[in-house]
């Protein structure tokens, strides 16, 4: 199963172009899902070059210190085989800016992020289902 996730606001505070702290139990969760055979593609709007900095570098490497393995960053390798489209495939997209999806404002944050005690579990069952 391949899964799209955002970084600012998902995986970590809005901080941009800093990396913010972690959002409560989104690196637990990502782990599990990994595990559960997900295919976690970093989807974000953190790129390398230009007047910002090499932001999307160091989110990856941020993730990499953190233990989470991804399968890909803004792109999804596997559907150029059957699409040019630039839109990354995945069949789950996880956002604090999705419609529906579950927010929490933990003190100190910029902006409320996502609620990975409701989403973690809810697509780890999804994901196990798929198996």
């Amino acid at each position: 199963m391949y899964i799209c996730v955002d970084f600012d606001g998902t995986i970590v505070d809005h901080r941009f172009p800093e990396i913010g702290e972690p959002v409560p139990d989104a690196i637990k969760w990502l782990k599990r899902l990994h595990k559960c055979g997900a295919k976690l593609i970093l989807y974000t709007m953190r790129s390398d070059g230009g007047a910002m900095g090499n932001t999307l570098s160091a989110a990856l490497q941020y993730l990499a210190s953190e233990g989470v393995t991804l399968f890909a960053a803004n792109q999804n390798p596997s559907q150029r085989e059957w699409t040019s489209s630039p839109k990354v495939y995945a069949e789950l997209y996880i956002d604090d800016a999705a419609y529906g999806c579950p927010l929490i404002k933990p003190k100190g944050f910029a902006r409320p992020c996502v609620d990975w005690k409701k989403v973690g579990p809810q697509v780890e069952h999804i994901c196990l289902s798929r198996r």
